[in-house]
């Protein structure tokens, strides 16, 4: 079955509801534990694992874009939830534990070490991130906590503010830093964010704080919890690990955060809203996501690619993530291991995405003929944007 096909049945396919598959996540803890104890080959199964095997079952597998019942209780899907609670003490004792080992115990050289903390880097972005993700998403006062643990064990906590604040409310517009702008590559974009993300988020959340008439300063900053939580993690890496511990804590975070913003990267790109005049933008709608229903990525990725409609329903739980025809959402011709190696050499990028950009446009905003104001992001930044 094509691409457009299986979107096309997904109104009449419904998906049964099975948490098992989506453990295959942890599969990830043998190969990391492998890669510690025995070092050599057995470092590069984890890209290998993450990156190519997936997107080969991704190929022999298909497309899945059958859909489960929008409308499942929570108390239907305690597995699926406690998948992403377990996963913060075994992302604790592998992160930890390695460095641990590696600054005790290991004989493994410099570059094995190297390696295999670029594995745990993998790890931490593939699953940890995305697990993050789906927790600070969820409305009550345990998920956003959990969270906010995986995203301080790869000193990236502002991500939480920057994504909810600014990303969802204003993405595909000037405001949004990790809307990837059409024909900008990767390797301009991966910069800018980090730059730009932190002073983003913090001026968010000036503008909450400001609007309860409380300074930018006021303890009641999240910003300051994120700073807290990554300090004792940094903490934790030298009280392990001593300055060496660090270094290796930083190295992974870095890997994850590169992992997460190719991931940004890829989910938007080129994709814009229609600006209303005077600081408006037109509502987020499906077609402001690029879509993938690869099976097995998906399922990895606990649906992430199933992006437009968590853009449509946020808080919405992974398991009852929609898929919508091509009519509804531009489709990604492969799943995000696939486009994330591609979004890497921007002129493979650009020879495969920007067509892809040019029909969009074509389909959904026939009308608009001038396209450079929203390339040049010369329209202003939403009203109230912070």
């Amino acid at each position: 079955m094509s691409l457009s096909n299986a979107s096309a049945a997904a109104s009449v396919r419904k998906k049964s509801l099975r948490a098992a598959p989506y453990w295959i996540t942890l599969t990830f803890v043998p190969l990391v534990l492998l890669a510690v104890l025995q070092g050599g080959w057995t470092i590069l199964l984890i890209p290998f694992y993450g990156w190519i095997l997936m997107t080969i079952l991704d190929s022999f597998l298909g497309p899945d874009a059958s859909n489960p019942d929008a409308d499942t209780p929570d108390s239907e899907l305690l597995w699926f939830r406690v998948l992403t609670w377990i996963w913060v003490p075994i992302e604790a004792v592998l992160l930890f534990g390695t460095i641990w080992y590696l600054t005790h115990h290991s004989n493994h050289s410099t570059l094995e070490i190297i390696g295999i903390m670029f594995g745990i880097g993998v790890t931490t972005g593939t699953v940890g991130i995305v697990y993050a993700h789906e927790l600070f998403h969820k409305t009550n006062r345990f998920e956003p906590i959990l969270g906010d643990i995986l995203l301080a064990m790869v000193l990236y906590g502002h991500f939480r503010t920057e994504h909810m604040l600014v990303h969802h409310p204003h993405v595909g517009t000037p405001r949004d830093t990790v809307t990837g702008r059409y024909n900008e590559g990767f390797h301009r974009f991966f910069p800018r964010v980090l730059k730009r993300g932190p002073g983003s988020a913090w001026r968010a959340e000036a503008a909450m704080l400001a609007r309860r008439n409380l300074p930018a300063t006021s303890l009641r900053n999240p910003i300051w919890k994120y700073l807290a939580l990554g300090a004792v993690m940094l903490a934790l890496a030298f009280l392990v690990g001593g300055w060496l511990g660090i270094v290796l804590l930083v190295f992974q975070a870095f890997i994850a955060i590169w992992q997460l913003e190719l991931t940004n990267y890829v989910e938007h790109y080129g994709l814009t809203r229609r600006y209303l005049g005077d600081g408006k933008y037109e509502p987020v709608r499906p077609h402001h996501s690029w879509d993938s229903v690869h099976q097995i990525s998906n399922l990895l990725l606990i649906n992430l690619q199933r992006h437009a409609d968590h853009h449509c329903h946020p808080t919405r739980r992974f398991p009852l993530l929609q898929s919508y025809s091509p009519d509804e959402a531009p489709q990604l011709s492969h799943g995000y291991p696939l486009m994330t190696a591609m979004a890497m050499i921007p002129p493979l990028w650009r020879r495969v995405m920007n067509p892809k950009v040019r029909q969009w446009r074509r389909q959904f905003y026939p009308e608009i003929e001038d396209w450079t104001p929203y390339r040049n992001l010369s329209f202003p930044a939403p009203t109230g944007a912070g």
